[in-house]
């Protein structure tokens, strides 16, 4: 096991000629401190020499992988790191004080308060590397090794050579991963499923034509929006304005109606060819009747989007020609589609290569991959705003992995309304603005 890992880590970090002499300085290591210690403690010791092994190699400033291989985000390299305000030196004393008093706790076998400790701790500051790996220990121990992998995750990506972090987050990696897999077997079914159905069902076909209007409402009020469902179907239906509303707001509906039929119409039928010109020509659409100036055109100004700072404008083509590469390569159509997907979304969402229109044009995007897939279209409910900004911003900060958990989610609720609504009592898609489940976890149960 320890030789498939050297091998593997070998060719994917360094140059050929490193991986004979990496696999023997590993196996050296291994002979050495195998022998001298006990079953139980022959793993850490194992992980303990390679993470030290590791930052000899690669020294402190190099990040180490901060995802599993299936969740990862390979190809185009982003060097610009965002920018947050840095704690205090009374909040860091104070962080520093409630770690203490949490370890202390732990001893006692008072976990529930080490827990709030140590949150406390992080509040302080975000940034404290012990505070992280304790509290992941914790959430470790109580079962919930998603949220412990991806604390190690962000200590890791603010100190590559943390020891703990290391050894931790290397029991918690294959774990994870077959969390991750099992998820994705689970939307495998529900996708068979509705596969399964007639394409002359007339349940299916009527919530499919409902849901795209869902779509555009969720899509557009999800960046601030104020119509509403019935107003955004008149408008798309009749082509006639709302007294008393926007027209700003009405075109960008109309923007996002005519990209969704430039997709269906044009790029669903070419799988594996998407070019700089058709994002171009998705955001033309996209933002063609509310800005037709910087339609279809990538941004000349340097943008600042909360704390991400996006590459320099005159860097922008190098990137998208990175990106378009990668939705093209083999590494990405290896991947499990609501992964391609997610990631497809995120690497443009990251670029931010328009001045308007990105959030929309990313999800565009992510749903021509999906559907290329042979997989529905899917939406990110306005309610669901504050998460799916959260998870952009963790994967901002290194670990991708939660943003493609939840957009996994929103393919499960949108597989669940599509089964629900064709089966044979069938019911109406969830009212706009109302919250389609309160436990995204109950979910309907798959039957393969």
């Amino acid at each position: 096991m320890a030789a498939v890992w050297a091998w593997r880590c070998a060719g994917s970090c360094l140059p050929w000629g490193w991986a004979p002499l990496l696999c023997l300085l590993l196996g050296s290591l291994l002979a050495l401190l195998l022998p001298l210690v006990g079953e139980e403690e022959q793993c850490c010791a194992t992980l303990h020499g390679l993470a030290l092994l590791r930052c000899q190699l690669w020294g402190s400033t190099q990040h180490t992988p901060l995802y599993s291989t299936s969740l990862t985000v390979p190809g185009t390299v982003f060097d610009l790191l965002p920018l947050r305000d840095k704690p205090s030196a009374e909040n860091k004393l104070e962080a520093k004080a409630a770690l203490q008093q949490a370890l202390e706790m732990k001893k006692q076998g008072k976990r529930e308060k080490a827990h709030k400790l140590l949150v406390h701790a992080l509040n302080m500051n975000p940034d404290f590397v012990e505070a992280l790996t304790e509290l992941g220990t914790i959430l470790e121990e109580e079962k919930d090794v998603v949220q412990a992998d991806h604390l190690y995750s962000k200590a890791l990506a603010i100190s590559p050579c943390n020891e703990k972090a290391l050894m931790n987050r290397d029991r918690t990696l294959p774990l994870v991963a077959e969390i991750d897999q099992r998820h994705f077997s689970i939307i495998d079914g529900k996708v068979r499923r509705l596969m399964s159905i007639p394409k002359g069902n007339s349940a299916l076909r009527r919530v499919m034509e409902e849901t795209y209007y869902h779509h555009i409402y969720h899509t557009v009020a999800i960046e601030g929006n104020t119509l509403t469902l019935s107003e955004i179907r008149h408008i798309i239906d009749t082509r006639y304005s709302v007294p008393g509303k926007s027209l700003q707001e009405q075109n960008e509906v109309i923007g996002v109606d005519s990209a969704m039929k430039f997709i269906n119409s044009t790029l669903l039928s070419r799988l594996g060819s998407i070019t700089i010109d058709d994002i171009l020509e998705i955001h033309r659409r996209v933002l063609g009747h509310a800005d037709p100036v910087e339609a279809g055109r990538l941004r000349t100004n340097q943008v600042f989007v909360g704390h991400h700072i996006p590459p320099h404008p005159q860097d922008l083509t190098r990137h998208m020609q990175e990106l378009v590469q990668w939705l093209n390569s083999e590494e990405a159509f290896s991947l499990h589609p609501v992964e391609f997907a997610a990631l497809a979304h995120y690497k443009l969402v990251y670029v931010h290569p328009f001045t308007d229109g990105n959030g929309r044009t990313s999800r565009l995007l992510m749903n021509l991959v999906l559907m290329q897939a042979r997989y529905p279209p899917i939406t990110i409910r306005k309610e669901q705003r504050a998460e799916y900004y959260s998870t952009l911003d963790m994967a901002n900060e290194g670990d991708v992995r939660p943003f493609i958990r939840f957009i996994a989610k929103c393919t499960e609720i949108t597989l669940d309304t599509l089964l629900i609504a064709s089966t044979e009592h069938a019911v109406a898609l969830p009212a706009a603005g109302h919250q389609p489940c309160l436990d995204c976890k109950n979910t309907i149960p798959v039957h393969n």
